[in-house]
């Protein structure tokens, strides 16, 4: 289980206002107990309202809440894209208030399976990459429906600058970073691209089919 999907199962025992021991929750998600105290601290540092310590058990204190939230995909789009905006704010409230806020939905959002080795730390980066990288999320999706190849001109975490050809299989989210899964030409195999990373996306008029090898259900993270 992702730590993410972990936190958003804590979130959820905790609901019911009464007192939870570390070892009772962390026996219900087959984890150790230390890690639960770890993501106790981590809930309270995201401003969902835990009180509690170790030794004793843990429960959510009133609050405003909103009702559960089943989000599309442009909705959350949009919602990330408020908060890098009103981030990038000279208020430094307003600033303030935007990243509480991006922390409480990272800690609640569920991820799904990515590479390991491209498991970055999305939390630490500024509002503006973020936003920097939803301008080219129209041309992204719009290739994805229409199996239509795009050259990417891409500039990795060490800083290198390249281009290639791909053929754009799926996006996901990573809590305030999208990424492109891909085949990519260049490298003849999967590449998994930060969306805020690419520099310029360019749609080609080349279409694709599936081939055996580089759909997105023969990537392997």
């Amino acid at each position: 289980m992702r730590r993410t999907d972990r936190l958003f199962d804590i979130i959820q025992i905790l609901r019911d206002g009464k007192l939870h021991r570390a070892q009772d929750i962390a026996a219900r998600l087959e984890v150790s107990v230390r890690t639960i105290y770890r993501d106790m601290d981590t809930l309270v540092a995201s401003g969902v309202p835990v009180q509690g310590e170790r030794g004793v058990g843990y429960m959510i204190t009133e609050a405003i809440t909103l009702p559960p939230l089943t989000l599309t995909v442009e909705e959350l789009e949009a919602l990330n894209l408020g908060m890098a905006i009103v981030g990038e704010a000279a208020d430094p409230n307003l600033k303030a208030a935007a990243l509480s806020l991006a922390d409480k939905v990272d800690a609640v959002l569920p991820t799904q399976t990515i590479a390991e080795a491209d498991a970055w730390k999305f939390a630490v980066y500024p509002f503006a990459d973020a936003a920097r990288g939803f301008a080219h999320m129209p041309t992204l999706r719009a290739a994805i429906r229409a199996r239509q190849k795009l050259r990417l001109t891409y500039t990795s975490k060490d800083g290198r600058v390249t281009t290639r050809v791909v053929r754009p299989l799926h996006m996901e989210y990573w809590g305030r970073v999208w990424t492109l899964t891909s085949w990519c030409e260049l490298r003849r195999d999967h590449r998994v691209f930060r969306v805020d990373l690419i520099q310029s996306a360019e749609a080609l008029a080349e279409l694709f089919v599936d081939e055996p090898g580089k759909t997105l259900a023969d990537y392997s993270p």
